[in-house]
């Protein structure tokens, strides 16, 4: 979320192609790897997209070379807003994995309960 977030916020911040003090914002992503099979879950990592920016022509801009071309970031607000739901499905599916095992949890300390 973090990630799409950035990218949603920064997607209009032009910049230089040749200077490095003004360079355009760089996209980002995430590269998920699986944990080992004894702890699972998943370990996700924030890294730059590649190419994290992409030469637009915007020959008004500050930031424009000779040919009027700027450095734009390479974002997709369909792609983010996308992504951005996965990761809201995907917290409410955890949340309610979360809720039943509570739930299971109750229940069997209620049949213990009535056991002793």
């Amino acid at each position: 979320m973090t990630a799409s977030a950035s990218n949603i916020a920064n997607a209009l911040t032009a910049g230089s192609l040749t200077d490095e003090n003004n360079a355009p914002y760089t996209a980002l992503t995430t590269v998920s790897k699986a944990q080992g099979s004894e702890t699972g879950g998943v370990q996700t990592q924030i890294v730059a997209k590649n190419p994290g920016y992409v030469t637009a022509y915007a020959p008004g801009s500050p930031f424009a070379d000779e040919n009027g071309l700027v450095g734009a970031p390479n974002v997709d607000f369909a792609e983010e807003i996308v992504k951005l739901k996965l990761a809201e499905i995907s917290y409410k599916a955890n949340i309610g994995t979360i809720k039943t095992a509570a739930e299971l949890e109750d229940d069997l300390l209620s049949i213990l309960d009535k056991k002793v």
